[in-house]
């Protein structure tokens, strides 16, 4: 039986990957700070070294992140991002050579000129985020002259009802359902003109699946290829109540959007085979119902 090795693995993405994985008759070995099978940090070389040596994985997956733009989180991205990469892949090296290894990038990493990235669009250290991301697709790419399989998925904005309200689309949600059932109230968001993907978790992880599976294609943007406005998001949450949200919802003065549109190219990664498929209108249904679900 194959044996998979998911660092991170206490996020939405590591849930829907462990699920999936499980699914296609995989061994799946999670590790994370906290809730999994194998508790530590990947900034500690002597514990991702330890678990690799252990396990001999046919596949390690590093989802591990602090996943802030902010100037605060600088040392964090490095650690869980710069150095768990370097740390995930030189203890597959050591002791692994024989498995996938697959790095998780962001779309927020690449130079944004407001139109389609892909592959090829050029990397713009612009946050400490990107740089941490940037640094990672570079020692993947070392690791991979090596003769390490590398696998690098550029992910784009995609969600669950596992999301946090720490992600705005979810705290959106969580506004929008207190207002509901209060029958009244403000929500309070910054720029909604903002354009953005609507991805499905349990999709995107399809997505990095399927570029495992072969080996032609290193490194693919994994999103729809669609780009929707906050105020969409909004308008559909509360729609799903019945309710108008320009009635409830006001813009933020003086609040500056990282970006105005942030949307990929996902035609490479359409070629190996997956398509992402949920609409923004099933997304918003789920994610409403999911939270409900929980907080009754």
């Amino acid at each position: 039986m194959a044996k998979a090795l998911i660092f991170g693995s206490n996020g939405q993405d590591g849930y829907y990957l462990t699920e999936l994985l499980k699914k296609e008759g995989l061994e799946v070995v999670t590790s994370s700070r906290s809730n999994a099978d194998m508790l530590g940090d990947i900034s500690n070389f002597n514990f991702v070294e330890a678990i690799v040596k252990l396990t001999q994985p046919d596949y390690i997956f590093h989802l591990a992140a602090k996943s802030s733009n902010q100037h605060h989180a600088i040392l964090d991205n490095q650690n869980s991002i710069s150095g768990g990469t370097i740390n995930v892949l030189e203890a597959a090296y050591r002791h692994a050579k024989h498995c996938k290894v697959f790095l998780a990038g962001s779309g927020l990493q690449f130079e944004n000129r407001n139109i389609p990235i892909n592959e090829a669009t050029p990397f713009a250290a612009d946050s400490p985020y990107a740089i941490s991301r940037i640094h990672s697709i570079y020692a993947g790419r070392y690791f991979r002259r090596k003769g390490l399989k590398v696998y690098v998925g550029y992910l784009f904005n995609h969600d669950s009802a596992l999301r946090r309200s720490s992600h705005v689309n979810m705290y959106i949600i969580e506004q929008v359902c207190k207002i509901a059932k209060q029958g009244h109230g403000t929500l309070e968001v910054g720029d909604y003109s903002v354009q953005k993907e609507f991805g499905n978790a349990e999709e995107i992880v399809e997505g990095m699946w399927t570029l495992m599976q072969q080996d032609t294609v290193f490194e693919a943007c994994i999103g729809t290829g669609l780009a929707h406005s906050i105020s969409k998001w909004i308008e559909l949450c509360f729609a799903y109540f019945g309710l108008d949200w320009q009635k409830h919802t006001v813009q933020l003065p003086h609040f500056t959007a990282d970006y105005r549109i942030l949307v990929s190219d996902p035609s490479l990664i359409n070629s190996l085979g997956w398509k992402a498929s949920t609409s923004i209108e099933e997304m918003a249904k789920m994610m409403i119902e999911g939270y409900l679900a929980d907080a009754s």
